[in-house]
C-alpha cells in the first residue's frame, strides 16, 4: 500500500488510465445511433446575409434538421453574454457586441456559425450542409488593430463608435505625465504582441442527450469546468431553470484558457437535442479549431518609461490597444485590464504607473484567455522595456534590473497599480539563475560561435505574476462504506495532474493509502461550483481540500474520545490513526469514520458522519516569480534559430510535487517559445485566416524545444493554508521576453537592432539581416 507525502515527487495516479487507452474524453461518451451536427461558418470576414435557402438540404437524406438564426429566434434562444462591465476613462459603460450561436443579418468573421445541420450521420449532414445557398453581400473587412482604428474604417457594429469597444484606465495619469516631464530620460518603444491560436490536443467537442420523462437535458463537453457555462447557458441563453441541465467534463486533452468559455456550440447542440428530443453530438475538425476556438493575445502596446540619470524608473505610461476579435467573448475585455493590467509595474519599484488599454473589434476570430491571460503580455511589455532601457543607459542588462528591483526587505510591497506582493527575492533568484548560465562566460562561446559563422544571443526575463487567489473552489470529502474517501471538487483537470495533486494532500493530511482516495471533478449534478483558471486548482482549491481533511478529522477526535473513554484533549492523530496519549489504545481513522454512522456510538448532540465540506477564499492572490534565461545561436545566412541553453530558476513557494511543477513548467515554456519564435497568425485584406492549418501556422515541436534546466528557490507564500504559488502559467510568462531579449542580443552587434517584434520567425530574421547588409552596401 503506497501513501504519498506532499512535497514528493509522486507518479501521476491518472497516468495509468490515460495511457492505457480507458480515459474517458467527451467523444468517447457518444452512443451509437447518435445523431451527428454540422456547422456550417461563414467563409466571409464581414458580410450582410440577404438569403439563406435550405430547401435542397432539407430534403437530403437522412437530415433531421436544417436551422437559421431565424429558428433561434423563433424559440426564444438568447445572444451568448460578455460577462464584463468595464468602465470606461470618462466614467461611461464599455459597448457590447450581440454574439448568437447562428450570425444574425451579418457575419463578423471567417467561422462564425450561420447553419446548423443535423443528420443521422455525420457524412449525411455535411453533405445536406453543402447544398445550402447562402447570398452575401460582402462588406469591406478591418482585421487589425491599425486597420480598424483608421479613419476610413467599416464600421464593424452600429453601436460601436470608432470600433472602440473601452477605454479602461488604471493609475493616477496627472503625476505620471509630471514625472515624465522632469525626467533626465524618456524611453519611447512600441511593442506588438501576436495573435496564437490555442491548439488544444483535444478540440472541443460537444454531446448533449434529452430525457423526455424529466425534460431534462445532460451537456457533455471538453471544458475547464462545466458549471462555469451550466449558469449562462440555461439562464441567458436557453431561458431555463438550471436544474433542467446537468453539465458533464470528463478527461479533458488541453485548455490552457481557451475551454473556460460558453461557445456557439454548446448552445446549439443543446438546443437542437431538445428540440429533436434525442442525442445529438458534435465534433469539430482542426480546421474547425482554427476558425471557432477563441485566440489569445494581439495587441499593440506604446510605452514612455521615465527614468533618472542612473536607469532608475520614477514613472511608466502605457497605452495598449487590445483587439477583441468580430464579437466579445465572455471575458474578453478582462483580460489585458482586470487580470493582467495591474501587472505592468513587474518585479520593480517605480512610484507611479499609469495604464490605459483601449478594445477594439476587428473582423476576427473573438479573442479570450490564452495560458497566463493578460499576465504574459504585462511581463514581455516590461522585460523588454528593460533591456532596451539598459541599451539607453549603456548598463548590463542584469545591473538594470538590480537598480530597480523591489527589495526583499520592502515586502509587503504595494505597486503603484495596487497589488500588494507578500515575498520574493528577484535579485537573488536572477543571480541563481545568471550562475548556472555562466553568465560571465558568455562572451567566450560568443566569440566561438562567430568563428563558425553564427551570431550568439543570450538574454533574460525576471517576472513576476498574479494568480492563485479568490475562492469559489469548494472540496467536498465523503467517507465511503468501503473504507475509502471520496474527494469532489470544483477543479477541473485539464491535463495538469489535479488528481495527484488533491491524492497527495489527503494521503499526506488523513495519513491514508492513495488507493483509497477517489477523486471526482466535472459535474455539476454532484461536484461543487468552480472552474480551473489563473493557476487556482490546487492553491485554492487544495486549500479548500487540506481544510476538508482537517474538518473531519476534528470531527473524528471526538468520536474517537468517546469510544476510546477519554477527554478530546488526550487524543492525538497521526499516520491514519486516532491514539490515547501515553497508551497504546488507537482506533483508525476508517473505523472511527464506520462508527460516526451510528448514532449509537456517537457522543451527545454530534451529528452523524465525517462528512465535510469547505472553500477556503484568499483576499490576497499569490505571485509566483522566477528568471528565465535563454541563450541561442541564428545562422545568418538562413534566420534560424537554435536554442544551445535554456534554464530557469523559480519561486513557486512550498510544493505539493515537484515533478508536476516542473512538468507545468516545461509545459509553459514550450508555449512561449512558440509564441516567440513560430506562431504566426496571419489574415489578408478580406479577412481570411490563411495560417489556419498545421501546414500554415507552425506550432513547437520536438527538435524546436531544447532541453529545459529547472529548478527553484522558494520563499512561502503567506496568502493560502499551503504556502505554495500558482505555477500552471509561469512558464509561459517568463518565456517570451527571454528569447526575444536573446535575439536581440544576437542581432545587435551586426544590426545596431534594439527590439524585434515576435515572431522572431527564421524568414523575419533573414529579412532584417539582409534589410541591414542592404543598407551597409548603400
Amino acid at each position: 500500500m503506497i501513501k504519498f507525502s506532499i512535497g514528493q515527487s509522486a507518479p501521476r495516479v491518472e497516468d495509468q488510465r490515460l495511457l492505457t487507452g480507458v480515459g474517458q474524453y467527451t467523444d468517447d461518451t457518444v452512443p451509437q445511433g447518435t445523431a451527428r451536427a454540422f456547422i456550417l461558418r461563414s467563409d466571409r470576414a464581414h458580410a450582410l446575409i440577404k438569403n439563406i435557402n435550405l430547401e435542397a438540404a432539407r430534403k437530403a437524406n437522412g437530415v433531421l434538421a436544417v436551422l437559421t438564426e431565424a429558428d433561434l429566434a423563433t424559440d426564444d434562444i438568447g445572444d451568448m453574454p460578455c460577462l464584463t462591465e468595464l468602465e470606461n476613462r470618462d466614467g461611461s459603460k464599455q459597448h457590447y457586441t450581440a454574439w448568437p450561436a447562428l450570425a444574425r443579418g451579418k457575419v463578423h468573421f471567417v467561422g462564425q456559425p450561420v447553419v446548423l445541420v443535423v443528420a443521422e450521420t455525420l457524412s449525411q449532414a455535411s453533405s445536406a450542409a453543402e447544398l445550402v445557398v447562402i447570398d452575401y453581400d460582402d462588406l469591406p473587412a478591418a482585421t487589425t488593430i491599425d486597420q480598424t482604428l483608421e479613419e476610413t474604417a467599416p464600421q464593424l457594429w452600429d453601436n460601436i463608435p470608432g470600433n472602440q469597444v473601452f477605454d479602461w484606465h488604471l493609475g493616477d495619469e496627472a503625476a505620471v505625465d509630471q514625472q515624465i516631464a522632469d525626467a533626465a530620460r524618456l524611453t519611447r518603444l512600441r511593442i506588438e504582441n501576436n495573435r496564437v491560436v490555442v491548439n488544444s490536443m483535444e478540440p472541443r467537442p460537444v454531446y448533449a442527450d434529452y430525457d423526455a420523462e424529466t425534460d431534462r437535458s445532460t451537456l457533455y463537453s471538453s471544458t475547464q469546468g462545466p458549471d462555469f457555462i451550466l449558469a449562462p447557458l440555461a439562464q441567458k441563453v436557453l431561458k431555463i431553470e438550471p436544474e433542467k441541465i446537468r453539465c458533464i467534463t470528463g478527461d479533458v486533452g488541453g485548455g490552457f484558457g481557451m475551454k473556460v468559455f460558453l461557445y456557439p456550440e454548446h448552445v446549439l447542440v443543446t438546443w437542437v437535442s431538445r428540440k429533436l428530443r434525442r442525442g445529438v453530438s458534435y465534433l469539430p475538425t482542426r480546421s474547425d479549431a482554427f476558425a471557432s476556438d477563441v485566440h489569445g493575445r494581439d495587441l499593440v502596446s506604446h510605452i514612455e518609461a521615465a527614468t533618472d540619470i542612473n536607469g532608475v524608473i520614477v514613472a511608466l505610461k502605457v497605452l495598449t490597444y487590445s483587439n477583441m476579435g468580430g464579437c466579445l467573448s465572455n471575458f474578453g475585455p478582462y483580460i489585458q485590464t482586470g487580470s493582467g493590467g495591474h501587472m505592468l509595474p513587474g518585479c520593480y519599484r517605480m512610484p507611479v504607473c499609469y495604464n490605459r488599454v483601449i478594445g477594439v473589434v476587428t473582423n476576427t476570430v473573438p479573442v479570450d484567455a490564452y495560458r497566463g491571460a493578460g499576465r504574459p503580455e504585462a511581463s514581455y511589455l516590461i522585460e523588454r522595456l528593460m533591456d532596451v532601457l539598459a541599451h539607453e543607459h549603456n548598463l548590463p542588462v542584469d545591473e538594470i534590473r538590480r537598480r530597480n528591483f523591489i527589495k526583499p526587505e520592502q515586502m509587503p510591497y504595494t505597486t503603484p497599480l495596487g497589488n500588494t506582493y507578500d515575498s520574493g527575492d528577484f535579485e537573488a533568484v536572477m543571480d541563481a539563475a545568471m550562475a548556472q548560465a555562466d553568465w560571465q562566460n558568455f562572451e567566450s562561446r560568443r566569440q566561438q560561435s562567430a568563428a563558425a559563422g553564427k551570431l550568439r544571443g543570450i538574454g533574460m526575463s525576471v517576472y513576476i505574476e498574479r494568480c492563485g487567489g479568490g475562492g469559489g473552489l469548494a472540496s467536498r470529502l465523503l467517507f465511503n462504506d468501503d473504507d475509502s474517501v471520496t474527494l469532489l471538487t470544483g477543479s477541473q483537470t485539464n491535463g495538469q495532474g489535479h488528481e495527484t495533486a488533491f491524492t497527495q494532500i489527503l494521503s499526506d493530511r488523513l495519513g491514508i493509502e492513495i488507493d483509497r482516495i477517489h477523486i471526482v471533478q466535472g459535474d455539476t449534478d454532484i461536484t461543487p461550483p468552480g472552474f480551473t483558471g489563473g493557476s487556482r486548482s490546487v492553491p485554492i482549491g487544495g486549500s479548500s481540500t487540506l481544510q476538508a481533511a482537517d474538518a473531519a478529522i476534528e470531527k473524528g477526535r471526538s468520536i474517537a474520545a468517546h469510544l476510546m473513554e477519554t477527554a478530546d484533549t488526550d487524543i492525538e492523530f497521526t499516520n491514519g490513526q486516532y491514539a490515547v496519549v501515553g497508551t497504546d489504545k488507537t482506533l483508525h481513522l476508517f473505523d472511527v469514520a464506520r462508527a460516526a454512522r451510528d448514532p449509537a456510538s456517537l457522543p451527545p448532540d454530534t451529528e452523524p458522519g465525517l462528512d465535510c465540506e469547505r472553500d477556503f477564499t484568499s483576499e490576497e492572490a499569490t505571485y509566483p516569480n522566477g528568471c528565465h534565461i535563454c541563450e541561442l545561436e541564428i545562422d545568418p545566412d538562413t534566420g534560424i534559430v537554435s536554442i544551445e541553453n535554456y534554464l530557469v530558476v523559480d519561486d513557486f513557494g512550498d510544493v505539493i510535487n515537484p515533478r508536476l511543477l516542473e512538468g507545468q513548467v516545461h509545459g509553459g515554456i514550450a508555449q512561449g517559445l512558440g509564441q516567440a519564435l513560430q506562431e504566426r497568425t496571419v489574415y489578408d485584406d478580406a479577412g481570411q485566416l490563411i495560417t489556419g492549418s498545421f501546414m500554415d501556422y507552425e506550432m513547437p515541436r520536438a527538435d524546436t524545444i531544447p532541453p529545459i534546466k529547472f529548478s527553484t528557490l522558494n520563499i512561502p507564500c503567506k496568502n493560502n493554508l499551503l504556502g505554495i504559488k500558482g505555477a500552471g502559467e509561469a512558464g509561459a510568462i517568463g518565456s517570451p521576453p527571454a528569447a526575444i531579449n536573446a535575439i536581440v542580443n544576437a542581432l545587435k552587434p551586426a544590426t545596431g537592432l534594439h527590439h524585434v517584434d515576435m515572431p522572431a520567425t527564421a524568414q523575419r530574421i533573414w529579412n532584417l539581416l539582409q534589410a541591414h547588409r542592404y543598407q551597409q552596401r548603400a
